[in-house]
């Protein structure tokens, strides 16, 4: 069982995870409205680029992107999840079993839910 200056470090670790991932948010998003202002192709005659590649390397440019984009927003629900957990008193135990995650495993990945053994038991 984790004692109460381990969580409060596990807290304190999480908000300092959350603070850079919503500025990295932050920083994609104003990277997105600027990139809607101001067109690639700006001075072009036209939005016909002279080489059909090239948008096709926006288009992967932008979709990987949003990839990112998107495991970033997921990353801050798992860690908003973890605070919670925090709060609650559950956090360092699996949502699953109820069991304690080993400290290890909290270590390594502190918006851990479940167990390793829970987790490999989910992919099957």
């Amino acid at each position: 069982m984790l004692s109460e200056k381990q969580v409060q470090e596990f807290k304190k670790q999480l908000e300092e995870m959350k603070q850079e991932t919503e500025a990295e948010l932050d920083r994609y998003r104003e990277e997105k409205s600027n990139e809607d202002s101001s067109s690639d192709f700006e001075g072009e005659l036209s939005s016909v680029s002279d080489h059909p590649g090239d948008l096709g390397t926006f288009a992967h440019e932008r979709s990987k992107e949003q990839t990112l984009y998107e495991q970033t927003r997921e990353k801050l629900i798992d860690i908003n999840d973890a605070l919670q957990r925090i709060e609650e008193g559950t956090y360092g135990k699996s949502v699953v079993s109820g069991k304690e995650i080993p400290l290890e495993r909290l270590e390594v990945m502190p918006t851990a839910r479940i167990n390793v053994d829970e987790a490999e038991e989910e992919q099957l």
